[in-house]
């Protein structure tokens, strides 16, 4: 039988994990504890229709597949490929069926689903569990059968960097030297979110996949393009407030307490993401030493500990209570839309090597991923790319939607000193956050090449090359983006250029190691 190494344990690694099971010899690889990814702290839910299964009466009464495909491109900005669209939305009510049998305990009313709304949704189609608790009760239902597989887990365990011979990936190096070897690795590591000092991701969302993958010459696309979510706590930890929040009715009100996303967007709170998030950045700049905040108090203290118990503790873990008084919010980074360059069934333009979920990029999430639309990608594409293992067929071609690569420059300057990770976040909140400009990114590039990767002894060394070489991608990609879209905003390009309604790529020219 033939071998698949999968690297990461979030919903998307889990899920192409178990789906290999029967087929192939499984190693799964996590360089923390299995329950340690995005996956697990995601709070909102999972955008899907799934009529058939809900009550008749609910909020999402007319829903279909056909909108939620219409919302997702809209919320792309105009760069959400329609066919990985298409897919992702058309085959979520089957994934979601997996997770249920999987023993995920969605939320229900009088026996049926329960439904919630969010932004830029036209319909109440997010399921969610435990209240605001999705990513947790995925996750730890997702441990418990992959418990139950033969699945080989290797908990604590570091990749550096992949194996390659003939331009073919044939396993990955772990921390230590030790080698690895397998028919297939799929790529699940997750996000970039310790890329910037305020995020809401956990301290293992290093980039590592897509750094590991630059090095070994994949491609990656739209490199440029990073979710900030509009609401997290203003208080150390940047504590995620949902989405569904404002779903639920929760207004953003300025330091008079004026809503003033109402002046912003027809939408006010719940427009697209990237809007609602420089919204609220513009406002705190025109009041200065002063938050925003999130009203949530007409709704009522029974219905936040109920609706939102993680939130309603975290609040009340910082003095808030947000049953009485707004709480204050901040924009933080949150998910990356860039990734590894992928086709629909997760193939990289490296034969042998794979990736899914937010460490992939097959064009899905466009330039400002939907919400809830991430968990979904996970239950979805984590199951195909085993597909597109078991049944191997040439990397599709990218068609003139993708632009030619730009090419990515890892050198560093003679004099370099070894990168400084709370140097590096700062700089990039500073050049490469909600708003960037010409300038700043430019002289970022030259800041970025006065430090070089460290030697590569333990775990956070480890890391911190891989967030030195996301870096140096996302702030080239984003310079060579002369306009603003989605996730990406220039100030001294403010407007969107149809001309630049493509993807971007970005590759090494060379494969190189930590």
């Amino acid at each position: 039988m033939s071998s698949i190494i999968v690297v990461g344990s979030g919903v998307a690694g889990m899920t192409a994990a178990l789906a290999a099971v029967g087929t192939h010899d499984v190693t799964l690889l996590t360089k923390a504890e299995l329950a340690e990814s995005n996956t697990r702290y995601a709070q909102g839910g999972v955008a899907v229709v799934i009529d058939d299964m809900a009550d008749p009466g609910a909020p999402h009464l007319g829903d279909s597949v056909a909108s939620h495909v219409a919302d997702t491109l809209v919320a792309g900005a105009g760069l959400s490929d329609a066919d990985t669209v298409g897919i992702l939305c058309a085959e979520g009510p089957a994934a979601m069926d997996e997770l249920i049998a999987r023993g995920v305990p969605f939320d229900r009313h009088d026996g049926e689903l329960s439904h919630g709304l969010e932004a830029a949704h036209a319909f109440a189609r997010i399921l969610h569990a435990g209240g605001d608790a999705t990513g947790a009760g995925i996750a730890y239902a997702l441990i418990d059968r992959v418990h139950e597989s033969p699945v080989v887990v290797r908990e604590r365990t570091t990749v550096v960097d992949l194996l390659l011979e003939d331009g073919r990936c044939v396993g990955v190096r772990l921390l230590g030297g030790e080698e690895v070897r397998s028919d297939a690795v799929i790529l699940a590591t997750g996000g970039a979110g310790q890329l910037f000092p305020y995020t809401t991701n956990p301290e293992v969302a290093t980039a590592d996949g897509l750094a590991m993958a630059l090095r070994a010459g994949a491609l990656a696309a739209d490199l440029e393009f990073y979710q900030f979510h509009p609401t997290s706590l203003d208080a150390p930890g940047n504590f995620l407030i949902s989405e569904a929040v404002r779903g639920e009715g929760a207004v953003l009100i300025d330091a008079d307490g004026h809503r003033f996303m109402l002046d912003v967007h027809p939408d006010a709170e719940l427009a697209p993401r990237d809007v609602v998030a420089r919204g609220i950045a513009q406002q705190m700049a025109r009041q200065p030493g002063i938050p925003v905040r999130l009203d949530a108090t007409h709704l009522g203290a029974e219905f936040l500990a109920r609706r939102f118990p993680n939130i309603d503790a975290a609040c009340r873990a910082q003095g808030h209570d947000w049953a009485t008084v707004p709480i204050p919010v901040t924009p933080a980074a949150h998910y990356y839309m860039g990734g590894i360059r992928t086709d629909e069934w997760g193939r990289t333009s490296v034969p042998g090597l794979y990736a899914v979920g937010e460490a992939a990029c097959n064009g899905l999430h466009g330039a400002n991923r939907l919400a809830s639309n991430s968990l979904l990608e996970g239950a979805v594409y984590g199951s195909r790319v085993v597909e597109g293992i078991v049944s191997p067929a040439p990397l599709a071609d990218f068609d003139d939607q993708w632009q030619a690569p730009l090419k990515l420059d890892l050198t560093s300057d003679p004099d370099a000193q070894d990168v400084s990770r709370t140097d590096l976040q700062q700089l990039m909140w500073e050049a490469a956050g909600l708003a960037r400009d010409g300038a700043d990114l430019q002289q970022a590039v030259a800041e970025l090449r006065r430090w070089r990767s460290p030697e590569v002894t333990d775990a956070k060394a480890a890391e911190d090359a891989n967030l030195l070489v996301v870096a140096r991608a996302v702030v080239a990609s984003a310079l060579a983006r002369e306009e603003s879209r989605g996730g990406h905003y220039r100030t001294d390009f403010p407007h969107t250029d149809p001309e630049q309604a493509t993807h971007s790529a970005i590759g090494t020219p060379t494969q190189q190691k930590v």
